[in-house]
């Protein structure tokens, strides 16, 4: 699936309660991490629910991929959003989206709590963060 894919999805929907039943379902379709991967390290902090985001990064590949958890199904399905927008994507791409822009399309902006927003936007910090680490170093000047 790609970003585009969600927005058309989305725009299908005709209220915002058929949206969070599929943000919801998007969540019920994530890989559970195992029980080490819940650790500290990959914890993403500034969060109400508890949520883990683990990058992986195949030596050789320019592209990260991600994969998370979470305790609460709406906040999984976030996880589900970002890893469409994000996952399989280079350092640079990943810099390059305009999450804000998407969680526009998405109508994420005007139905999620303040909270939930704010945690959506500490995920987003640290996929950037991670992609940031994995930048060629000339490049991360």
């Amino acid at each position: 699936m790609a970003i585009q894919d969600l927005i058309d999805d989305f725009s299908y929907l005709d209220d915002w309660e058929d949206r969070y039943k599929y943000v919801i379902e998007l969540g019920k379709q994530l890989s559970p991490l195992t029980a080490t991967e819940h650790n500290d390290a990959v914890k993403v902090q500034g969060c109400v629910s508890q949520v883990w985001l683990v990058c992986d990064h195949v030596a050789g590949d320019e592209r990260l991929t991600f994969r998370g958890d979470s305790d609460a199904l709406i906040v999984s399905g976030l996880i589900a959003i970002l890893l469409v927008m994000y996952s399989g994507e280079t350092p640079e791409a990943i810099l390059a989206i305009d999450a804000k822009a998407v969680f526009q399309k998405l109508g994420l902006n005007e139905h999620l709590s303040p909270q939930r927003s704010n945690g959506l936007h500490a995920m987003v910090s640290r996929i950037r963060k991670d992609a940031v680490q994995h930048m060629a170093p000339a490049q991360a000047d």
